[in-house]
């Protein structure tokens, strides 16, 4: 069953950690997650709507795919209008000979541990942009229990660095990179 969608990108990013997702059956266990929307300065949708963030602005649910660098692309979950949430990384445990063959690599704890490789294990590209998520190819599986999550400052942006809005499972060793004590801010409390 698909997690609830419409929710603040910063609440999604905590309540998907341990989620398992699949696309074409391959995937696993998200470890690591950045929230972004429209009022915060490190995200695409800041400056409004554009061609290249249009699935931002649509409803929530969707999977919004851009490419960085001219080389990799990034796989997010979109949850209100221009917010959204980008998956980080994976603990792989569905179609783990698939994704090491697209990776050609054997390495477990690298296979999905950054936006990039993640995308590329589970063979996700600009095609996927705007996807219904709760429809095939994708399946979502509900965590078990409550899993303890540390957060801290996001990766590789150069404005609002010090919102805590990057979530990560605990000791997992598939995380893109460890969440330090220095990076490491008070978790926001959400509201039951």
């Amino acid at each position: 069953m698909a997690p609830s969608f419409e929710q603040p990108a910063e609440a999604l990013a905590r309540a998907l950690i341990g989620v398992t997702l699949l696309f074409h059956d391959v995937g696993g266990e998200i470890v690591e997650t950045e929230a972004y929307d429209a009022g915060d300065p490190a995200s695409h949708s800041f400056a409004g709507p554009r061609q290249r963030n249009a699935t931002m602005f649509g409803p929530p649910g969707h999977a919004y795919v851009y490419r960085i660098y001219g080389l990799h692309h990034c796989f997010n979950v979109t949850c209100g209008a221009g917010a959204a949430v980008l998956i980080r990384a994976l603990a792989p445990t569905h179609g783990v000979a698939a994704m090491k063959a697209r990776r050609r690599m054997d390495d477990l704890s690298r296979l999905c541990s950054g936006p990039g490789r993640l995308c590329a294990a589970l063979g996700i590209d600009l095609s996927v942009d705007g996807t219904d998520l709760r429809a095939p190819p994708f399946t979502w599986v509900e965590r078990r229990g409550d899993p303890p999550i540390a957060a801290g400052r996001r990766i590789g942006i150069s404005r609002a660095v010090d919102r805590p809005w990057r979530f990560g499972l605990v000791d997992s060793p598939f995380l893109s990179r460890p969440i330090s004590s220095d990076d490491t801010v008070p978790a926001p409390q959400l509201s039951k």
